[in-house]
C-alpha cells in the first residue's frame, strides 16, 4: 500500500510538472512574437487568469518618477475585463513587495491582520496571491492574481506555479522595457538633433558689418536647445535692430517659447515700429498665446549709426553695461516689466548716445550666475573687470574673453543655464 501511495504521489508530481511545463511553453510561445511591454504584460495576465482559474490578474512595475529619486511608484497593468483592485489594498501589496520581496498569499483578505482595510471596504477581493518579479537579483515589480473561482482557496501548487511564471517572465519584461527605453532614447536624441539644427538656424549666422562699429554676439545653450536668444535685424532705413532675450526654463519648452519670441519680434521690427511699440506688441502676443506661467525678459534696441544713437526698451532684462573708454559709465535699467505677464503692461523707450570707444555689453544671467564647484557665482563685478581690462580690444575679443573667464571660473563645473552675450562697440 505504501509503495502504491508513493507511486501515486510521484505520478501526481509528474503530472503537475508536465502541466507547469505546458503552461510555461504556452506563455513563452505567446509572448515570443512581440517586444512590446504592454503586449507581453497583457498576455501574461490573461494566461495567469486562465491557468490559475482566477477572476483577475495584474502586473505592476517599478519605475523612477524622476532621475535621482530613490523612491519608486508602482504602475499597474491589469486585466481590463475585471474590476480594479481597491487602491488601499494595491498600496499595501506594493509596500509588502518593496519590503519583503517574497510571495504573499491570503485566502481571507478581509480578516487578514497583515492588511488594514477601511470600514467601507467593498469586499470585492476575497483572496489573493502575489509574487515578486525579480530580474538579475533586482525587484522590478510584482505579479498578482485575485479571487480563485468557485469560492476555492489558493493552494501551495498555485503559489509554485505563479512563482515559476514570475521567474520566467521577469527577465522577458525587463528586456522588453530596456529595449523600449533604448528606442525612445534614440528617437528623442534624433528629435533633439533636429531641434538643435532648427534653433541654430534661428540665430544669426554672422555678425553685422556697420561702418564705425564692431558688433559680435554668441549663444551657448546649457542643453542641446535652450531659452536664450539674440538676433540682429537689418531695417529698411539702414538702422540695425538687435535684441537679447531669456525665456523661463531650459530645454525643449524654453526653446519653443524662444522661437515664438523670435518670430513675434521679427514680425514687429520689420515694419519699422519704434522699440516701445515693438516690445508692447510682443508682450500682448506672448500673453495671449502662451501659458500664464511662462514669461521672458527682452532687451530690444535700434542702432542708428548715422546719429550714433541707440533707442531701446528693456523688458525686465539684466541691465546692459555701458563702458566709456576703460571705465563703466552706466547701466540700462528696465523700462518695463517681463514679457507675457500682463497683456496691458506699459513700456517706455529710452535713448543712449554713443561716443567713440563706447562699448555696450548685453548678456543673460547665465554669465553672472555661472558657478564654480564652491557654488560661487561669476557675478557682475567680474564681468565688469573683464571689459575694463580689455577696453581697447575689438568687440569679438571682449565677447570671447568674457566667455573664457566664465569657463575659467567654472573650472569644469557643469553649465546650468544658457549663456548669451552681445557686444556693440563704436570705434570712430
Amino acid at each position: 500500500m505504501d509503495e502504491f501511495q508513493k507511486l501515486t504521489d510521484e505520478n501526481q508530481k509528474l503530472k503537475l510538472a508536465v502541466n507547469e511545463l505546458s503552461i510555461l511553453n504556452n506563455i513563452a510561445s505567446s509572448i515570443s512574437s512581440t517586444q512590446s511591454v504592454e503586449e507581453i504584460i497583457d498576455m501574461i495576465v490573461l494566461k495567469c487568469v486562465k491557468h490559475l482559474h482566477v477572476e483577475e490578474g495584474t502586473v505592476s512595475l517599478l519605475v523612477k518618477e524622476e532621475e535621482g529619486e530613490i523612491f519608486h511608484t508602482m504602475i499597474r497593468k491589469q486585466d481590463l475585463t475585471q474590476k480594479q483592485v481597491p487602491f488601499h489594498l494595491d498600496n499595501q501589496i506594493t509596500g509588502w513587495m518593496l519590503l519583503k520581496q517574497e510571495p504573499l498569499l491570503s485566502n481571507d483578505v478581509i480578516n487578514d491582520s497583515r492588511f488594514t482595510l477601511p470600514d467601507n471596504n467593498d469586499r470585492s477581493i476575497r483572496n489573493m496571491l502575489c509574487v515578486p518579479l525579480i530580474a538579475k537579483g533586482k525587484l522590478i515589480g510584482y505579479l498578482a492574481v485575485f479571487n480563485k473561482k468557485n469560492e476555492k482557496d489558493f493552494e501551495d501548487k498555485d503559489r509554485r506555479l505563479l512563482t515559476i511564471i514570475a521567474s520566467q517572465s521577469a527577465q522577458i519584461i525587463e528586456n522588453s522595457r530596456l529595449y523600449e527605453e533604448e528606442k525612445e532614447y534614440l528617437l528623442l536624441k534624433e528629435e533633439m538633433k533636429v531641434a538643435t539644427r532648427i534653433q541654430n538656424n534661428l540665430l544669426p549666422d554672422s555678425n553685422p558689418e556697420i561702418s564705425g562699429y564692431e558688433i559680435a554676439g554668441m549663444n551657448i545653450p546649457a542643453k542641446e536647445v535652450g531659452g536664450d536668444y539674440y538676433d540682429f535685424i537689418t531695417l529698411s532705413n539702414s538702422n540695425l535692430g538687435f535684441c537679447v532675450g531669456d525665456v523661463t526654463g531650459k530645454g525643449m519648452p524654453a526653446a519653443l517659447l524662444m522661437a515664438n519670441l523670435q518670430a513675434s519680434l521679427r514680425s514687429q521690427a520689420l515694419i519699422n515700429l519704434g522699440s516701445r511699440e515693438c516690445v508692447s506688441n510682443i508682450n500682448k502676443l506672448l500673453h495671449r498665446n502662451t501659458d500664464p506661467s511662462k514669461f521672458a525678459t527682452l532687451f530690444y534696441g535700434v542702432l542708428d549709426p548715422a546719429n550714433h544713437e541707440i533707442h531701446y526698451c528693456n523688458a525686465g532684462h539684466d541691465q546692459p553695461l555701458i563702458f566709456r573708454g576703460k571705465k563703466l559709465f552706466s547701466s540700462l535699467e528696465a523700462t518695463g516689466m517681463l514679457l507675457g505677464v500682463l497683456g496691458e503692461a506699459e513700456y517706455e523707450s529710452e535713448k543712449l548716445s554713443l561716443l567713440p570707444n563706447d562699448t555696450v555689453v548685453i548678456y543673460t544671467d547665465g554669465i553672472t550666475e555661472a558657478m564654480n564647484k564652491d557654488y560661487e557665482q561669476f557675478g557682475l563685478e567680474r564681468t565688469i573687470n573683464v571689459v575694463e581690462k580689455n577696453y581697447s580690444e575689438s568687440a569679438s575679443f571682449i565677447l570671447k574673453e568674457i566667455y573664457d573667464q566664465v569657463k575659467l571660473h567654472s573650472d569644469g563645473f557643469k553649465q546650468s543655464d544658457d549663456i548669451t552675450i552681445m557686444v556693440i562697440k563704436r570705434v570712430e
